[in-house]
């Protein structure tokens, strides 16, 4: 007999032998008919798999995003049996499951695959599928694969062998497929019951441009119908809300291959946006007691190498910038802390002086590859809104607990209602990675879990996430349509202090280490800014919002007033403008609508009679007639209650 162990800590016996399908049909067949694969002893595998040994046992279902790998890596050998029922001879590379799905890239030799051929593929997985196919595992050994790879003339997997142990090599079969795969899969193709195979692509074998460009073709599984109608819905509607796209239309920022790839230029309205934020946010910083700082957009190599960065990132980064004297060279600033440190180094300091909190929206710079920038989300240049705090011990976790109530403030002025924060911590084995000592390690990471405890934070703990010189607080945020992003970030560093020697006097008279702490709400404003577009759909809080209102005259003989009104408005600190097209009224408010503003003034001869507005909000629809002045009133109260500090207050 052997002994498993379940996640709520419930001890099993059974038979050696038993299967992790098994193990879950024991307790029911409910449970059973949903499992997908099985964590035993932390490691993903097959839920058809033997048990010989006493083990902690986790069952995988369509909940667990291991489960939904497991789906989707099955998925994707289904593709490929389907592949090579209508283009037998293709050469097969690799179909690993991403994020959303899965994909295969394949050598279709002198086929030509289209757009068009999708649905036959498709439907020909849905007939695979039906047949209940279990895939099955065999260990084989390399001479064996070669063999069979050999005759089936495939060079890409023959080059995947090659780097492969003998006796650490597996094939897998499911129908009249065989593909060389590691696993897991699931127990039978009947588990994949709605397909969708949603693009066609080009991808060079092993990502390297010099080798032959395969087709890639990318596609998503569910276990139901239902869940892949939902999914293609939120597809439709994140295309609707592409921050590239609204980025576009409301003419916030552009692009220029002649400026370069990855760097941002922010029109004026976007421009305006932006610094409402950056506003915002110094508005807290000022009553949390940060000093804002400036620094340059390059620094000497020295400088990295003393942080660390050059030696982890420097062969990756931006190309070092040479001068005229032979003996300097300068690199583009990818962080703001190695400069922050040196502020601090740049005066005596005393324990009275502690905390210090600087902050700066500094402008960095990192070498992305160009096949990964992506609109404002991934690019080579961005502004962090980072602050360093540098502290005492006895400090660091008020100052810890601080400064998560600063980025709550952010998440529910911004209305980020489901968030979870991250405590990334070391990887449990590979120790190579990191800088700093084992004692240092430790004070930095306990003090971040019993901040976030004493905090009340849902939190989830990630092994082999933390920065290389210290553990942090990741805030995961989900937007309007349920994807997660990883905003704003909390450090704890006790290696940089060390490296750059900084010190201060205690009340000992002696010298002591400060602590610094990291802190970055947005994460970088261009990030920000791209994940806030499509969580809102480019409907903005009335705060930050570009043009608060629009004076919608209802002839041209009103145009003169409306342009009064606008006056008024603009000069009480409310932002709009007029539209005084010829156009007919129903066709202003609709064009109003579509730019999202959020109040339509519309003013005709009743209007002018009574020096008044006839109010309309977006969304809401009529509010009558109000002067100025209540219009102002409005606008400011609404604008109060979205930055209600309550939350820093507490």
């Amino acid at each position: 007999m052997i002994r498993i162990t379940l996640p709520d800590g419930s001890v099993r016996e059974y038979e050696n032998g038993t299967t992790a399908l098994g193990v879950a049909l024991s307790i029911s067949e409910g449970l059973a008919r949903n499992v997908l694969s099985a964590k035993i002893n932390g490691e993903v595998k097959d839920a058809t798999l033997p048990i010989n040994e006493d083990v902690s046992l986790q069952l995988l279902t369509w909940n667990d995003e291991e489960g939904k790998s497991t789906m989707w890596h099955s998925s994707a050998h289904l593709m490929a049996e389907a592949l090579e029922f209508y283009y037998p001879g293709i050469k097969l590379a690799i179909g690993p499951p991403i994020t959303n799905g899965f994909y295969y890239d394949v050598d279709f030799m002198d086929y030509s695959i289209k757009e068009e051929d999708l649905a036959k593929i498709e439907q020909k997985m849905k007939d695979l599928a039906k047949e209940k196919n279990p895939f099955i595992r065999k260990e084989i050994s390399k001479a064996e694969a070669v063999a069979y790879f050999e005759e089936k003339k495939d060079p890409y997997k023959l080059e995947l062998i090659s780097d492969l142990e003998d006796g650490n090599i597996t094939f897998y079969t499911q129908g009249n497929f065989t593909d060389l795969c590691r696993g897991p899969h699931l127990p039978d193709t009947g588990f994949i019951k709605a397909v969708k195979l949603t693009s066609i692509a080009g991808a060079y074998w092993r990502g390297d441009e010099k080798n032959k460009q395969l087709t890639r073709i990318y596609g998503i599984t569910f276990p139901k119908q239902a869940e892949l109608t939902e999914y293609l819905e939120k597809v439709e509607e994140a295309k609707r809300r592409d921050h590239r796209k609204l980025g576009k239309e409301l003419e916030l920022f552009t692009f220029s291959q002649k400026v370069g790839q990855g760097l941002p230029m922010w029109l004026p309205k976007g421009a305006a946006l932006r610094e409402r934020l950056e506003n915002f946010l110094k508005r807290a910083q000022r009553a949390a007691g940060y000093q804002q700082v400036i620094t340059p957009h390059i620094g000497n190599k020295d400088l990295y190498v003393t942080s660390g960065h050059y030696e982890k990132y420097g062969a990756d980064s931006f190309q070092p910038i040479k001068t005229p004297d032979p003996n300097e060279e300068f690199y583009l600033k990818p962080m703001n802390c190695p400069h922050h440190c040196e502020i601090f180094k740049s005066k005596p300091r005393s324990y009275k002086d502690l905390p210090a909190r600087f902050a700066e929206f500094g402008t960095v710079y990192r070498y992305e590859q160009s096949g990964e920038l992506h609109g404002l989300t991934r690019v080579r240049g961005f502004t962090q809104d980072d602050a360093h705090i540098f502290c005492t011990q006895d400090q660091v976790k008020d100052e810890f607990k601080k400064v998560i109530d600063i980025v709550l403030y952010v998440l529910k002025t911004l209305d980020f209602q489901n968030f979870k924060a991250q405590i990334s911590l070391r990887d449990k084995v590979n120790r190579a990675k990191y800088i700093g000592s084992e004692e240092n390690w430790v004070k930095a990471e306990n003090a971040i879990i019993e901040a976030a405890a004493e905090k009340n934070l849902p939190t989830v703990v990630e092994y082999g996430e933390a920065a290389f010189y210290g553990p942090k607080l990741d805030f995961m945020v989900q937007d309007a349509l349920g994807r997660e992003w990883q905003l704003g970030t909390i450090q704890v560093d006790y290696n940089l202090p060390e490296r750059f020697e900084l010190e201060y006097i205690g009340a000992d008279n002696q010298k002591h280490r400060p602590v610094m702490i990291h802190r970055a709400p947005f994460g970088s404003m261009e990030r920000f800014l791209a994940v806030l577009l499509e969580h809102c759909a480019g409907d903005f809080p009335l705060w930050l919002t570009t043009e608060q209102f629009i004076v919608l005259p209802i002839s041209e003989k009103f145009n003169d007033y409306a342009q009064k009104v606008s006056e008024f408005l603009n000069n009480s600190d409310i932002r709009g403008l007029v539209d005084d097209r010829n156009e007919k009224i129903g066709k202003k408010i609709r064009d109003a609508e579509l730019a999202k503003v959020p109040f339509m003034l519309i003013v005709g001869e009743k209007e002018f009679d009574q020096n008044q507005v006839s109010v309309r909000q977006r969304g809401l629809g009529d509010l009558g007639a109000l002067s100025y002045s209540e219009f102002v009133e409005l606008v400011n109260n609404a604008v109060i209650r979205e930055l209600s500090t309550e939350i820093l207050n507490n």
